[in-house]
């Protein structure tokens, strides 16, 4: 059975989420065991102490394109509290890393009435309107649900003239990514 290249394109892209989800685990097991281990509590209250700083990090990169992977964040989370707050956390990720992508969306819906950056676009990246009519839900999707950098994503579309209310809907993969990851760092969290 031969799989549609939209359904290729979400698989492949998945597969990479996947991927890069478990070289993040791995990187934190390796740094459990080698910095945590020796000295945890001088280590982390540094960072522990001050969560309004690492909230307001973690807005700064959503906005930015998704610099710091949030997984990194849920992990930070998992090791603060209890189960409760944790959930919590990642409710507050979620719902940050969807407002973020939508401003990101409405920026680029801006920038679409500008003139200068019309003819930018169409020089750099010749024809995003095609690209994003043909695999635009699917590109939300992908983005919503994989290490693609979320708000550039989000730009991207915005800039193409993608309506609003498709984008909010099919955005809301989001929450389903912070869900499954979340779920994936508390249970490697609890080995």
């Amino acid at each position: 059975m031969k799989l549609s290249p939209r359904i290729q394109f979400l698989v492949k892209n998945g597969l990479k989420g996947l991927a890069w989800m478990a070289v993040l685990l791995a990187f934190y097991f390796l740094f459990r065991e080698l910095v945590l281990s020796h000295a945890p509590d001088e280590w982390i209250a540094q960072f522990y102490a001050r969560p309004g700083v690492i909230y307001l990090i973690y807005a700064a990169s959503e906005f930015f394109f998704g610099i710091i992977p949030p997984e990194l964040f849920m992990i930070w989370a998992i090791n603060k509290a209890d189960a409760l707050h944790y959930l919590y956390n990642l409710a507050f990720f979620a719902v940050v890393s969807y407002l973020m992508g939508y401003l990101n969306f409405l920026i680029g819906q801006f920038l679409n009435k500008n003139e200068t950056f019309n003819v930018w676009k169409k020089k750099v990246l010749k024809d995003p309107e095609k690209q994003v009519r043909k695999y635009g839900i699917f590109l939300i999707i992908v983005a919503a649900l994989t290490p693609l950098p979320w708000s550039a994503v989000s730009l991207l579309i915005g800039s193409a003239g993608y309506p609003s209310k498709r984008y909010l809907k099919y955005a809301l993969f989001r929450f389903l990514r912070f869900a499954v990851y979340g779920y994936i760092v508390y249970q490697t969290h609890q080995i």
